[in-house]
């Protein structure tokens, strides 16, 4: 079951039964499901802290407490969140098959907080009708991903590669084949994959290839996840002709901190909400009874769009979170890393109100996939945020989302594992092309568009829209899009260059999909088309 590793030329030739692309939670659990049958190649573009599980706060959701909740709650409470745009089916996978998935985490070394009576301390977070909310103090996505770590690098069959970063999936494109979003049958034998430390482009061979590479957040100037969410994946699942959807729902997160000069800025989990935290103007008054009778623990686009009105109106920066009435040892004990980054700004949240403003956040939709996990590509699978496999809708239920991404890691490594041998290698797969290009000493070329498409998505494709500011955002894109392509095809392979290329990707695709929705639905909301109430 060991891999196979061959020189083609200059560029190493690599083979795996299973080549997994993205180290998150998805990625990493989909890797320890399968290992036992096969080889696998995890790809990290950094190391293996560097992903969205990491910087999760609030926790995962399940149905744990069947005394008071059960799985047609969550059901309702998922499809009332996703405005009722949800598939129904990828809904009740998730629900119904969460509690399991819970279990094999525990397994994996995962903690939970527990009550003394040994049940866990569940907390309940904006749209949930229960509390439901299994969670590791206020760092539950660094507890799931360190324990991963741990039980990934104890795996003989699996081999981390830091520092590599994915260019192109490869398809019969790379045979000469023309491929069209028509042609059928379309099929992944791959990915050409940038090795940082020699600078060469390795070709990595598969018979089953997994995009676990998280969301594209980082297209956005004020964001909470890390910088490397540059939406690769998905650009390369697009570039390759496969399926996108829902790209115009981009949740972002009512309450991150708000301080000038942070990138990422630190989030601020909706559990302080739910914990009984209130929203407030600058001068102290609460304002969310103007938006919604769920007041601060309403669906977060309710509380991003009534907080950036806020702003507007009063043309402020930010508002407050208020957690002053609570007993401060308690909320230090809940909130322990919230507490800690607050004081090193100084300010202490049991006697200060807390800053915070919307900042980008997640992403709702992505490369479609069924219910195994599949896209339109065959031998292909997308798990974790970069899928798109209908559970959210038009909006992310608090939550839901860590537990999707097992679920599904569970569904297409079952799915993967029934398929996976019929698959041959590719022989024939020509190494990555090169020929010509020069290493680009222009790297202020690639940092200013990069702020350029910031700049672009913040101010015209935000939390509200309009179609002038879509179009302006779709000329700007298109200008940067023809300067890189160039820049691209002239040069050596770089890991900022291609993920400038897929931010331009991913930021074109967000604006399409956003000007081809006339309506405001969930996440999506424009002046143009006013919600009908």
């Amino acid at each position: 079951m060991s891999a196979n590793r061959l020189k083609k030329g200059k560029n190493m030739v690599r083979k795996f039964d299973f080549l997994v692309i993205g180290s998150g939670l998805a990625g990493m659990s989909f890797a320890l499901k399968v290992a036992h049958k096969g080889s696998v190649a995890l790809i990290c573009k950094a190391g293996l802290e560097e992903a969205n599980t990491y910087f999760a706060q609030g926790g995962i959701a399940a149905v744990t407490d069947l005394e008071v909740d059960n799985f047609d709650k969550h059901i309702e409470d998922t499809l009332v969140a996703g405005d009722h745009i949800n598939d129904r089916a990828a809904v009740e996978k998730v629900v119904c098959e969460a509690p399991k998935q819970i279990e094999e985490l525990i397994k994996w070394g995962v903690n939970f907080d527990k009550r003394e009576d040994g049940e866990f301390d569940l907390h309940k977070e904006g749209g949930h009708s229960e509390f439901r909310i299994l969670h590791h103090k206020d760092n539950t996505g660094a507890e799931i991903q360190i324990s991963l770590i741990e039980a990934v690098k104890r795996h003989p069959n699996i081999t981390i590669f830091p520092n590599f970063f994915a260019v192109e999936i490869i398809t019969q494109h790379h045979l000469g084949i023309i491929v069209t979003r028509y042609t059928p049958g379309i099929k992944c034998f791959g990915a050409y994959v940038l090795n940082e430390e020699t600078g060469e482009v390795d070709t990595f061979l598969s018979r089953v290839t997994i995009m676990a590479t998280g969301g594209c957040e980082a297209v956005y100037r004020q964001t909470t996840n890390p910088l490397v969410a540059t939406g690769d994946g998905i650009a390369m699942v697009y570039r390759a002709k496969g399926a996108v959807k829902d790209m115009e729902f981009i949740q972002f997160h009512p309450t991150a901190l708000y301080n000038p000069g942070d990138r990422p800025s630190f989030l601020i989990t909706e559990a302080m909400r739910g914990y009984g935290g209130v929203l407030r103007t600058k001068d102290g008054k609460e304002f969310m009874q103007k938006y919604d009778e769920r007041l601060s623990l309403a669906p977060r686009d309710i509380v991003a769009r009534a907080i950036d009105n806020e702003m507007k109106q009063r043309g402020e920066e930010h508002v407050y979170l208020d957690v002053t009435h609570k007993d401060a040892e308690e909320t230090k004990a809940h909130f322990p890393n919230i507490y800690k980054k607050c004081l090193s700004i100084g300010i202490d949240i049991t006697k200060q109100y807390i800053p915070v403003a919307p900042a980008a956040h997640y992403l709702c939709g992505g490369i479609k996939v069924d219910l195994d996990g599949q896209s339109s590509i065959r031998r292909l699978y997308a798990i974790g945020e970069c899928s798109c496999t209908g559970l959210h809708g038009g909006n992310r239920l608090a939550s839901n989302s860590l537990i999707e991404a097992v679920v599904y890691a569970d569904a297409a490594a079952r799915h993967a594992l029934s398929v996976f041998e019929r698959y041959d290698f590719n022989e024939d797969i020509p190494e990555w092309n090169d020929e010509g290009t020069i290493s680009n000493e222009e790297r202020v070329l690639i940092t200013q568009s990069m702020k350029e498409v910031n700049q672009i998505m913040e101010s015209y494709v935000g939390i509200v829209r309009s179609n002038t500011r879509l179009t302006r955002a779709w000329n700007r894109l298109d200008i940067l899009y023809e300067e890189t392509e160039k820049l691209f095809k002239s040069s050596k392979a770089t890991r900022e260059l291609c993920e400038l290329r897929n931010m331009i990707n991913v930021g074109y695709l967000i604006t399409r999909q956003a000007m081809e929705r006339k309506e405001s639905r969930g996440l999506h909301y424009t002046i143009d088309y006013p919600r009908k109430e």
